[in-house]
């Protein structure tokens, strides 16, 4: 797939995944609908962003709360129906502030963020829907819960900290095959009862889609690839 490197692009980028995401749930025996496509827009340049709004693309995701905060602060009061999640690794000091912005976390993976979210949600009064996220491929230079974990772990979260877990995240290992990982996933949420799945990206939305995701994060097959720094 080509990807976008004008905001002319955008629009149809976008109605072409729609149509691929439609497509694989349908292979896969799903509704056709049951797929949400989250814009990956971190790093973006604001005319990007611009034109996926104008696409009519509504859930955004983040890796950075200051980045997030500074890019769709502003942007709330013209759009309410904006879904913002965070898709990358959360500091505990930062729970407040993520917990103030964001609409869904997906990166909750050890007890202390758990803590630190259920007191910022106590404080502010909302409630963000929260993932966990799973380390598929046990990589240790990556956040996560590893899979032998995550049940345990899931657990604590509801029964220590009193927090409401929606779904599972992964983000499988680059040089590996991603099926096993999306399989796995799927196997640990419905021995949960956790009906949402966060995972694939723009190398393999389809695939996921096909393998139960509930959401996809796509940054580059969206938008085209992040312009280098100063450039």
């Amino acid at each position: 797939m080509t990807t976008p490197q004008s905001t002319d692009a955008i629009p149809g980028a976008r109605a072409a995944i729609l149509e691929r995401l439609s497509a694989a749930a349908k292979r896969s025996g799903r509704d056709p609908g049951a797929v949400t496509l989250v814009a990956v827009s971190k790093k973006q340049p604001d005319e990007r962003i611009e034109a996926m709004l104008r696409a009519g693309q509504r859930v955004f995701g983040e890796n950075r709360v200051q980045e997030a905060q500074a890019r769709w602060a502003h942007r709330r009061a013209a759009h309410p129906d904006l879904e913002l999640r965070l898709v990358g690794p959360l500091q505990t000091n930062k729970a407040e502030d993520a917990v103030a912005l964001f609409d869904v976390i997906e990166t909750v993976d050890r007890d202390k963020l758990a803590g630190a979210l259920a007191k910022a949600m106590a404080r502010t009064g909302r409630a963000p829907r929260l993932y966990v996220q799973v380390n598929t491929g046990e990589e240790p230079q990556k956040a996560g819960v590893s899979p032998a974990d995550t049940p345990d772990f899931v657990a604590r979260c509801r029964d220590a900290h009193g927090l409401q877990i929606e779904g599972l995240m992964c983000i499988p290992p680059v040089e590996e095959p991603a099926a096993p990982h999306f399989a796995l996933l799927a196997k640990l949420a419905a021995e949960l009862e956790l009906e949402r799945l966060s995972m694939g990206m723009s190398a393999d939305y389809e695939l996921a889609a096909r393998l139960g995701a509930t959401s996809v994060r796509v940054g580059s097959a969206l938008f085209g690839e992040r312009p280098a720094p100063g450039g």
